[in-house]
């Protein structure tokens, strides 16, 4: 058995950054699948039985080698014998072995398994390094593997999180490989560096197609360089774990690239990918992103919004009911999520019924109390929450001192509270602008709720934040890609366009409407002094309720006979 791992572990080897095209199944023997260095090649495996795979003519400056293997959701496990032991083999969508070369060792195999009774599409690909490039996972203490080249990833709700097992150097065939742990000098693993990076696939595509042809682009360090986005660089030091913003329903693929910066020389993790959510699940699949309650919530909320886009300061109770559901809505349902574990469904009946009781308040706050600088204080707050939320939407936001809690809320309410400052002396137009951008961005919720884009993000983010203390750490990075360009264009000229025609309109009418209390208690000692007005005449609700009635009650009633059934003679 020993004799039999040696000869696995002896199993892959390829020559370095050799970008290939993608081959096309081809077994050189039966039972057998034989790979090229740097070739992707797709194939199917099935149950029950397990696939060889086999790797020839390795050159003899190639020290190890890893195979990778990748799926869409179907697992598939590799291991370096028939022997399918944790010690030997991994298993999961996208997995990887590291193949440590004997001297003289021209050829290696290792054995593929599907776990699934329906055929698995995959693609696989032999990537060679020398004795120069550091190994990935070679100094692994966490996982099941000896060496781990493999990256690890959790998601939920909030975030997703990748983790990996620290490289080691690289060495020369047939000599030992350096210690991990006992020295911490410049001639150690200590040295290395680790890479992040970030890739998304394109918007709204969950194919299976889609996902095998860009993980190509993930797996060597030319491409990865080229194509990804670089997050952050860890050193030796760091914990070897990053934490991301879950995109539910976007795919998205991860991959670390170790370097060494004494002999500039890198290497290759095994990437992987999540689309934070499942695809084989009957309900709540990535295919349905958005549930009928939220499509009901949010198409309602973005009627609204609309209305108030252009004509929200014209009907000054309407939108104050407006920024009233949104301030208690907001509020209210970050509560009852961090107190409460009822179902999403019933936190959002519960959380549209606390934003009607918000919204009715503040119009019943302003009419009988008529303060203007009240009312526009929460206006100016929603808008200041929007334009912070933008802010914060950059890449302003990743920066590692806003990872700090109490750092990024005050700076995040430092500008709400700002921009009703800025705007106190000007209030008109504070709401008119607020009427503009925060009622077309509602439009942009509801397009969300039926179609994947990241602008919904811009508040969902600081929700997130506010729901989850482990949210600070993770990189809020989004895609912007062409559903994006749209619905952004689309956002932009909406507030331009209610901005544009609410100052057009309004500029010769008052700021705003007179207190509706006095109004209404002028009016009335008006109508008790004034006789000859004719609204003095007009009877009680009471009277005048009753007499509706009693109209309502006649016409179900049969015509009584007068008694008179012949003319009158005269």
């Amino acid at each position: 058995m020993g004799l039999l791992r040696l000869m696995a572990l002896a199993a892959l080897a390829s020559q370095p950054g050799v970008a290939g095209g993608a081959e096309t199944i081809g077994n050189s023997s039966v039972g057998i699948t034989e790979f090229s260095v740097g070739k992707f090649r797709y194939f199917k495996l099935s149950r029950p039985f397990p696939e060889e795979a086999i790797l020839r003519n390795i050159s003899s400056n190639v020290t190890f080698l890893i195979f990778q293997i990748h799926s869409q959701y179907q697992n598939t496990t590799i291991s370096f014998s028939k022997t399918f032991l944790p010690s030997t083999s991994a298993t999961g969508t996208d997995k990887g072995l590291v193949f440590i070369l004997r001297p003289e060792q021209s050829m290696c195999f290792w054995y593929m398994e599907a776990l699934d009774a329906e055929p698995v599409q995959n693609v696989a690909i032999p990537l060679s390094y020398s004795e120069r490039d550091p190994i990935p996972g070679g100094c692994n203490l966490e996982f099941d593997l000896d060496i781990d080249p493999n990256i690890y990833l959790e998601y939920d709700f909030f975030e997703t999180t990748i983790k990996f097992a620290p490289a080691n150097l690289g060495y020369a065939r047939g000599t030992e490989s350096p210690p991990c742990d006992i020295k911490t000098g410049q001639d150690t693993r200590w040295r290395l560096l680790y890479d992040v990076y970030q890739y998304f696939l394109p918007e709204n595509d969950l194919t299976e197609e889609a996902l095998l042809k860009h993980l190509q682009r993930m797996a060597e360090v030319p491409h990865v360089t080229a194509n990804a986005i670089k997050v952050v660089t860890l050193t030796a030091n760091d914990k070897t774990s990053v934490s991301f913003s879950s995109l539910r329903g976007q795919g998205v693929i991860y991959n670390v690239i170790v370097w060494d910066p004494v002999l500039n020389t890198s290497a290759a993790y095994v990437p992987t990918h999540t689309y934070a959510c499942r695809l084989e699940a009957m309900e709540g699949s990535c295919s349905s992103l958005g549930r009928a309650s939220t499509k009901v919530f949010f198409t309602l909320f973005a009627l609204l919004g609309f209305f108030i886009c252009f004509f929200g300061h014209r009907f000054w109770k309407t939108e104050l009911f407006f920024i009233g559901f949104i301030f208690m809505g907001f509020f209210f349902y970050i509560l009852i999520t961090r107190l409460t574990p009822i179902k999403y469904d019933v936190r959002l009946i519960l959380t549209a019924v606390a934003g009607s009781i918000g919204g009715i308040f503040l119009v019943a706050a302003w009419w009988r109390f008529g303060i203007l600088t009240l009312c526009m204080l929460c206006v100016g707050l929603v808008l200041g929450f929007l334009i912070s939320s933008v802010t914060f939407f950059t890449p302003l936001g990743n920066l590692t001192i806003f990872s700090n809690d109490d750092v990024f809320w005050v700076t995040f309410s430092g500008i709400a509270v700002l921009i009703p400052v800025v705007f106190m002396s000007c209030l008109r137009m504070l709401n008119i602008l607020a009427c503009g951008f925060v009622g077309s961005y509602s439009v942009v919720l509801a397009v969300d709720s039926y179609m994947y884009t990241s602008l919904s993000y811009i508040t969902l983010n600081v929700l997130k934040r506010a729901l989850s203390t482990h949210f600070r750490s993770a990189f809020t990075n989004v895609p912007f890609q062409t559903n994006d360009f749209i619905i952004l264009a689309v956002w932009g000229m909406l507030a331009v366009s209610g901005i544009t025609l609410q100052i057009r309109r309004e500029r010769r009418r008052p700021g705003f409407p007179p207190h509706p209390y006095k109004l209404w208690k002028r009016e009335r000692e008006r109508r008790v002094t004034n006789i000859l007005d004719p609204s003095y005449h007009i009877p009680p609700l009471r009277d005048r309720l009753y007499g509706r009635l009693t109209q309502i009650r006649e016409l179900f009633q049969k015509e009584q006979p007068t008694g008179e059934r012949t003319p009158l003679l005269l």
